[in-house]
């Protein structure tokens, strides 16, 4: 991983809708003993709100507990686990199909598994499953030989939880330190806690409530963090010296705009501390020196609204990718001692889109997507036009830089995957060019890439604009329109890259295509792509997947009622609004924790990330034709009686991005509005949050209920094509 931290890195926790931490109040969150007949019927409790002189009703407001962040309505709580007994009572008859693809999917997963390991300073460090282990192992050696030493068993912390996500994971320079943080309940607050990696002991040394990286500074005697605020917010960075307490912490920046969000991590060379703070559309950066910490800070640039900009560190050399002058970003310079003069060094193109640079010791690499596909370019400091692209031997690719912890780098690891290649560790020689296959995923119940095909196409959607969409299916799929999955996100800029999926097979093998549509709202074609996904564009995206879609039948390769389609957050969003818009496509629909509320919780300035969302969504609170656009798609408020597709819902408890009212009020209300029989079902995750259950198998078996979903409701359940006898690659 990259020793540069950015203000885009400082936003990650934003790349999915918003929400806030729920915690519950430990009360029994088993199914009823009795097997339920018919789904559950929330109550409809009078509650209406003005706003910009538009009155709404909201009968399943109550939904959302009042005493949140801790959930113990006894009306609610209830409510939630009526649904889970609906959930369990109406999969019972699908259970030996589940275990069934839970048994496929974790045939193709090895479960001894191990990472390849990687030199950083004295050490090789990699992680590894043991078989039958939910979590990894985490594993150094000296370079030169030596006995492995354990440095953080993730089962032995899980141990007793019913959900663990390790976070940060930070190594002091001179190696004896580990500083490390966890989540234990879905939440996404986490504690970070120190080890002693010589006598194996953990310091007293913990900090609770972080959101952030953990940076080792001052000759590995601090370590500089961001903690959440009461509405799980970081405003800041904060100083602990190790073997203080944390109430001596000293705070040595603090963000006043309550819609930025703040991170901080080294510059390349490790000699700075490199602060970002922002928010969908704006950032600003300041310095200051990893071995005085509290001492003076540098600012690169002020904000400008509008202008995203993040900056690395080269002797007394700052390099700044920024979107100042065009789209699709330029990389800029500028003088230590003058920060704010900046002077292009590569300039912005309508063609390539320049998405991250990276600084090593004898070159940089500048990484972005050429007509949607993925490059990777090393570079001269000493000549512009000196450009080495690294070539990559699939048309259709996923390939980035991948853990290069060293500023003195002479092979470059990278990763590289395709729809039909599975997930490749590389190593790339400088001087030479060669690329050397380190590691391939295994596949122990066997894998074909002969057997499968892969496409790109693309469709128009109705305002003329071609949208791409990749297609995977097995060679021998019958002629003719067949059952096929459509799969896409569509926001906050992010692109779904093509690539490798061991469950997915367990549709494809069954006959099934599966697409992804890479739709405006993510910026798989360039910063314009995604532009033209958000704001006042938005809807942008919902037809486009739509359009695709109806594509896909018009090209013979599906048929009306033979699609089934899933998103997940800001995805699930995208689901909420083709059923109310386009109904009788859909075969069957998973929305995953979906961020279908859109109106209330941007009015709801009091949640955690409402604030920092308008740039990407709107302010329906201070202007009108915000309210009325978002009011237009909300897919909760959009509701009508019409006949629905069958679908299912997840929610998580704990989901500090989607809050967990916002699928059970939409469910609530589709219940008491369509006008089918179709399936509808909620599943809540009582003790998780916004990615469901932890754990690579527990994980597994959910991703196994959905498919079961999807394939029982498109009668599609013959058994997989004979994969027997081929060969693991």
């Amino acid at each position: 991983m990259s020793k540069l931290f950015t203000a885009a890195i400082a936003l990650t926790a934003l790349s999915l809708p918003v929400g806030a931490m729920a915690q519950s109040n430990g009360a029994d969150t088993s199914v009823s003993e009795q097997t339920p007949t018919s789904p559950p019927v929330a109550e409809r409790r009078d509650y209406t709100f003005t706003t910009h002189g538009i009155t709404l009703t909201d009968p399943y407001h109550w939904l959302k507990d009042q005493s949140y962040p801790t959930v113990d309505d006894e009306d609610v709580l209830a409510y939630l686990k009526q649904e889970n007994a609906w959930f369990e009572a109406q999969m019972a008859p699908h259970k030996e199909l589940v275990d069934a693809l839970f048994e496929e999917m974790k045939g193709r997963i090895k479960e001894d598994d191990s990472t390849v390991p990687q030199k950083d300073g004295d050490w090789l460090y990699w992680s590894e499953f043991e078989e039958g282990k939910e979590y990894r192992l985490h594993y150094r050696k000296p370079v030169g030989g030596g006995e492995a030493q354990l440095l953080l068993d993730e089962n032995q912390l899980a141990e007793g939880k019913d959900y663990f996500r390790l976070g940060s994971f930070s190594i002091s320079k001179d190696g004896r330190f580990l500083a490390y943080s966890a989540d234990d309940n879905g939440s996404e607050r986490f504690t970070a806690r120190v080890k002693d990696l010589q006598t194996g002991e953990l310091l007293d040394d913990v900090i609770p409530e972080t959101l952030s990286g953990l940076t080792w500074l001052a000759g590995d005697t601090m370590i500089a963090y961001g903690k959440a605020n009461e509405n799980w917010r970081v405003d800041n960075v904060r100083l602990h010296k190790l073997g203080t307490d944390v109430s001596e912490d000293v705070e040595i920046f603090r963000e006043a705009d309550e819609g930025f969000r703040v991170g901080a991590g080294l510059s390349a060379q490790e000699d700075w501390l490199v602060i970002g703070t922002g928010d969908n559309e704006t950032s600003e950066v300041w310095l200051v020196p990893a071995d005085n910490p509290t001492g003076e800070q540098t600012l690169v640039k002020a904000r400008q609204k509008g202008v995203e900009y993040d900056v690395d560190v080269r002797g007394d050399t700052l390099f700044i990718h920024t979107n100042d002058d065009h789209i699709n970003f330029r990389l800029a310079t500028a003088p230590l001692a003058s920060p704010g003069e900046w002077t292009t060094l590569i300039a912005g193109s309508d063609e390539f889109y320049l998405t991250d640079f990276e600084l090593f010791k004898d070159f940089y690499v500048t990484e972005g997507r050429l007509a949607g596909l993925d490059q990777v370019q090393l570079r001269a400091y000493d000549d512009v036009d000196d450009l080495t692209p690294i070539a990559f031997p699939e048309a259709s690719f996923v390939a980035g830089l991948s853990n290069n912890p060293e500023y003195d780098m002479q092979k470059l690891r990278l990763s590289y995957q395709s729809m039909v290649t599975p997930g490749s560790v590389y190593d790339y020689d400088v001087k030479t060019g060669a690329l050397e296959l380190l590691k391939q995923q295994e596949i122990p119940s066997g894998y074909d890439a002969t057997q499968y095909k892969t496409e790109r196409l693309t469709i128009t959607a109705r305002d003329g604009t071609q949208v791409p969409v990749s297609v995977v299916m097995r060679k021998d799929r019958p002629a003719g329109a067949g059952p096929l999955h459509l799969y896409a996100y569509g926001a906050y800029g992010y692109a779904v890259p093509p690539g490798f999926s061991t469950s997915r097979l367990s549709l494809v093998d069954r006959g099934m295509a599966y697409a992804i549509a890479h739709i405006r709202g993510g910026d798989d074609l360039g910063r314009r792509w995604y532009l033209q996904g958000k704001l006042n564009e938005r809807t942008n995206t919902f037809e486009d997947f739509v359009d695709v879609a109806k594509g896909l039948i018009d090209e013979g390769y599906t048929s009306k009622g033979q699609i089934s389609a899933s998103g997940g957050s800001a995805g699930g969003e995208l689901m909420g609004v083709i059923v109310n818009t386009d109904p009788d496509i859909w075969g069957a629909v998973v929305a995953d924790v979906p961020f279908v509320d859109v109106l209330n919780t941007m009015l709801d300035k009091d949640l955690p990330l409402t604030p920092g969302e308008w740039p990407e969504w709107g302010n329906p609170i201070e202007s009108k034709q915000a309210f009325a656009y978002m009011l237009s798609y909300s897919p909760y408020d959009q509701v009508i009686a019409q006949d629905y597709p069958p679908m299912l819902v997840t929610a998580g408890l704990n989901d500090p991005r989607v809050t967990y009212w916002e699928p059970a009020k939409w469910v609530a209300k589709l219940r008491n509005t369509k006008t089918d029989d179709n399936t509808l079902l909620l599943k809540t995750n009582m003790g998780a949050g916004h990615g469901g259950k932890s754990g690579r198998f527990a994980s597994l078996y959910e991703t196994a209920e959905e498919f079961a979903f999807i394939l029982t409701q498109l009668d599609v359940v013959e058994s997989p094509a004979a994969t027997e006898g081929t060969d693991a690659e």
